[in-house]
């Protein structure tokens, strides 16, 4: 049985029309970088609730989530409206096995994302474990349009205070301000991806963590095997680590 906790709204920020981030206060139980737990507000009779990961590194007290607002959605309309001081529910206990601690060992680290599961691996560079594990990490952020490029004071920062950080922004919509025009999947396929961070072919000494919408988590998947890097699993150690993010 899930238990819930009540959180208070601290700041909300908004970064396009419909990406926000909110900050909340709330005792919760400790978990890992790279997690995700459940928010929730009680409409009427019924608690409606959405998995979304955190932000924050675990050592932060301050809760962050980054959220889109779809259109209808059941819940993120509702959270779009909050304002601070107002109370969210925030089940205690963190899930999700998209962790440096299920990651064997491995030279580069590619954080594969789409729009808000970029916040997982912001968790995971604030965390600041990775780099003492890797000896470069490429953190690769796939959008539509430049505006939803979010976080680049922070992306910004981590990369002064640890050089092995590459970023690679990939908008597909329209020309990039900065890094690469297409989708996460075609910019592997092509190649491009892989010049771009200074390679001539995909190192063999590779651990991928990818963190999106389905289609991409399942195209790079089929990609990367296609290549010879294998599912990583507790039983069977390999190279892709996934997460869906709805």
């Amino acid at each position: 049985m899930a238990k819930w906790t009540t959180g208070h709204i601290l700041e909300i920020n908004w970064w396009t029309p419909s990406l926000f981030s909110l900050r909340v206060s709330a005792h919760i139980q400790p978990f890992q970088a790279g997690q995700f737990t459940k928010l929730a507000l009680q409409v009427g009779d019924k608690r409606i609730a959405r998995a979304y990961s955190f932000v924050n590194s675990p050592q932060d007290p301050v809760l962050e989530f980054y959220l889109i607002e779809v259109p209808d959605g059941s819940l993120s309309e509702r959270l779009a409206e909050l304002k601070v001081g107002d109370e969210i529910m925030i089940e205690e206990q963190a899930n999700g096995f998209l962790t440096l601690n299920e990651i064997p060992d491995a030279d580069t680290l590619w954080m594969l994302s789409t729009g808000t599961a970029i916040g997982p691996f912001l968790s995971i560079i604030a965390q600041g474990e990775l780099w003492d594990k890797f000896k470069k990490v490429v953190l690769v952020h796939g959008v539509r349009n430049n505006i939803d490029l979010t976080y680049q004071d922070r992306i910004k920062t981590a990369q002064e205070l640890f050089p092995q950080l590459h970023y690679v922004p990939a908008v597909s919509r329209e020309q990039p301000e900065l890094g690469l025009s297409g989708r996460i999947t075609n910019l592997l396929d092509s190649g491009e991806l892989v010049k771009y961070c200074g390679y001539d072919a995909l190192p063999k000494s590779s651990h991928f963590m990818l963190c999106g919408n389905p289609q991409m988590v399942k195209d790079t998947t089929n990609l990367l095997t296609s290549k010879g890097f294998e599912r990583h699993r507790r039983a069977k150690p390999g190279h892709i680590t996934v997460e869906q993010y709805w």
